[in-house]
């Protein structure tokens, strides 16, 4: 991934906690010079030792082009916030999610970054709207949530506010997608984006078969990590729920919809798999993968199973 022109500018990294060194990796790999900005002297100071250990892990796995130092180089800290900005080409925020921090951060990102950088905050529940609305450049401002480590985990949400410019959000997809993340944008905000709210859907669960005795906290991470997590690595719940039934999801929801609904209703959760919303599902689980395409598909997800499997043996 290296090699990418570098005459928009240098992407700036503000915050240089897990989620800055993270992403000053995945900008610096695609061969983009970065500028780490951190208050703290601390922080500045470990940045590189931390970079460097984790593309050598990275290397260590063949997962480089480059040697680790090369791609460290491109890698610049400091202090000053309005430095890290000049000429900036985009900037991702990394501070802690702490909405008054947010708040103020951005007003001096957006009076002090070029007017053509895309201000991004990489904000796990706060959606843009709650700390960029009263800003003059509101319209560049947007949520940029990633997996973490996002140069493992490369999904990454793109959460446009109502008033954010479709230039921004499409300038920030290409960027990603660029530097070999994959982006996801939302069609509108909402709390912890499909992310947090997918995972603390399985959290919520979790912590209720512990609180119910049930199963006990390694149990479940057993089922999730030996069970669930083995095929959610190649494919969605969507596509799981698809290649599990003969007939795909429609002959699913038919058959296992009652059972769900009756677990939501014990969980006060009233949230039925209407008729008009299955059949949207079946439409667009078709659009990917039509019907006669299901026994080859089922075949593919055993054979994944079957490579991660053996790599697991190896290891």
């Amino acid at each position: 991934m290296s090699g990418m022109d570098e005459a928009q500018g240098p992407v700036a990294v503000i915050g240089a906690g897990s989620i800055g060194v993270a992403f000053a990796l995945v900008f610096a790999r695609a061969g983009l010079p970065v500028r780490v900005q951190d208050p703290e002297p601390t922080r500045l100071a470990a940045v590189q030792g931390e970079v460097l250990s984790r593309l050598r892990d990275l290397a260590s796995y063949g997962l480089l082009d480059e040697a680790p130092e090369d791609i460290a180089a491109r890698i610049s800290v400091t202090q000053d916030l309005a430095k890290a900005v000049a000429q900036a080409r985009h900037v991702q925020e990394c501070a802690p999610e702490q909405l008054p921090l947010k708040q103020a951060l951005f007003a001096e990102l957006d009076r002090l970054a070029p007017a053509d950088a895309v201000l991004a905050s990489s904000s796990s529940f706060l959606p843009a709207s709650a700390f960029a609305a009263e800003l003059p450049g509101r319209g560049r401002c947007l949520v940029a949530h990633p997996g973490n480590p996002p140069y493992l985990i490369p999904v990454i949400e793109i959460v446009p506010a109502a008033f954010t410019e479709e230039g921004a959000a499409a300038k920030a997809e290409a960027l990603f997608t660029q530097v070999g993340l994959s982006p996801v944008r939302l069609r509108r905000e909402v709390e912890g984006f499909i992310f947090n709210r997918l995972q603390g859907a399985l959290l919520r669960e979790a912590y209720c078969l512990v609180r119910d005795g049930i199963a006990s906290v390694d149990d479940v991470d057993r089922v999730v990590r030996d069970g669930l997590g083995r095929r959610w690595a190649h494919i969605g719940p969507f596509e799981t729920a698809d290649l599990n039934t003969r007939g795909g999801i429609a002959a699913h929801a038919e058959k296992m919809g009652p059972s769900y609904a009756r677990m939501g209703a014990e969980r006060g959760m009233r949230e039925p798999w209407t008729p008009d919303l299955v059949a949207q599902v079946e439409r667009e689980r078709r659009a990917v993968m039509p019907a006669e395409g299901w026994e080859a598909r089922v075949a593919w997800r055993d054979r994944m199973l079957m490579a991660a499997l053996k790599a697991r043996n190896s290891q």
